[in-house]
């Protein structure tokens, strides 16, 4: 099939990057516009980002003499792209804005940004758990009067490491959850050359995270009614965010009570077993294994556990009977490609094979 092309908003920051990088050999998509700040704007890529380019690797070689536009062009990007993924770095307000003029300029918008993660008639989705939410895009395109154009978001990357093995455990019926997140500084956006100071250091505070945590699994549970996502009311989740000095991964020290009562081996079965649309349809992101569960004592491990399927696969271990809770478990997610960027495609790739995104 002709590939779908697609523009990247605020192509030059660490999760711009990434979907650059994960986009370069895709089957499905090409880059054809990247747009950033004007600052960076009539740049080609590669004079843009020259020393910043924070990744392993080297810059695409396909993108590197792309001209960045003004990420206000909309009427110069719009002929070029058929969607557009969003990494922007602005204000939620300039962000809901500008993603809405994309939107109603009839350019379907995935974004890895937070500002329109509770905007009733915009999906948040993780593929393999809510993929029925992408049918809320008909009332938003109604809302926003347009025929292609609409928003769909990927959630917060700290939740990656854990809402999985809730959802898999959906029918023992979890209610309450305590979790515990140590985030890796690539979720800042920073390397340790940018943030030196987090070399051997913890930081027990993430502006926003821990509201982030707590809330957006329920939406992800949530189900749509009259032209809005209404979220779940159940788990309850209370969680802690705290910056750890690695610099991809986002682990999980998370307790569960559950209405059933399940034994181990039924817990484990479901996390192994685990699978959703995006594996039934075969999309071109999408881990083979969505969940393995790892039986050492001493895993998941950041240094070897991190990269599992691609890094799109969620690695769950120690689960085991707690004294207080009912079960307790460790997760592990990497946190910029499940996580961000990648999740973001994985979505991109779910809403094409949907027909919600379409050649123009």
């Amino acid at each position: 099939m002709e590939k779908l092309r697609v523009g990247v908003l605020g192509g030059t920051g660490m999760v711009g990057q990434r979907f650059i990088q994960i986009l370069e050999d895709h089957p499905w998509f090409k880059v054809t516009e990247i747009a950033a700040s004007p600052r960076s704007a009539g740049k080609t890529y590669e004079e843009a980002v020259g020393g910043r380019w924070k990744l392993d690797g080297d810059i695409p070689e396909s993108v590197r003499r792309i001209v960045i536009r003004d990420i206000y062009d909309i009427e110069g990007i719009s002929p070029n792209v058929d969607f557009v993924l969003s990494a922007v770095n602005m204000s939620k307000d300039e962000i809901r804005k500008i993603e809405e003029d994309y939107a109603k300029a009839e350019i379907p918008v995935v974004s890895n940004n937070s500002a329109h993660r509770w905007t009733p008639d915009v999906p948040m989705i993780i593929p393999e758990i809510n993929p029925e939410h992408t049918e809320i895009i008909e009332a938003q395109k109604k809302r926003l009067g347009t025929k292609r154009g609409f928003i769909a978001v990927k959630p917060n990357c700290s939740i990656q490491s854990y809402t999985p093995a809730l959802a898999a455990w959906k029918e023992f019926e979890p209610y309450e959850v305590v979790a515990t997140t140590y985030q890796a500084i690539s979720g800042a956006g920073k390397t340790f050359a940018d943030w030196p100071e987090m070399n051997g250091n913890v930081i027990p505070f993430i502006s926003g995270e821990e509201e982030k945590s707590e809330k957006e699994p329920l939406r992800i549970f949530g189900h749509i009614e009259d032209g809005q996502i209404v979220p779940a009311d159940s788990p309850v989740i209370t969680c802690q965010c705290i910056r750890i000095p690695v610099l991809y991964g986002h682990t999980a020290a998370v307790f569960v009570k559950f209405r059933k009562d399940p034994t181990k081996e039924q817990l484990v079965e479901k996390l192994r077993s685990f699978s959703g649309v995006p594996q039934e349809l075969g999309l071109p992101s999408a881990p083979v294994n969505f969940i393995q569960y790892m039986e050492e004592d001493n895993r998941p491990q950041v240094a070897l556990d991190v990269n599992y399927e691609g890094g799109m696969g969620v690695s769950i271990g120690r689960l085991r009977k707690d004294t207080v809770y009912d079960w307790k478990f460790v997760g592990l997610s990497h946190n910029t490609l499940r996580g961000a960027a990648g999740g973001a495609v994985e979505c991109a790739e779910l809403l094409t094979a949907k027909g919600y995104i379409t050649a123009r």
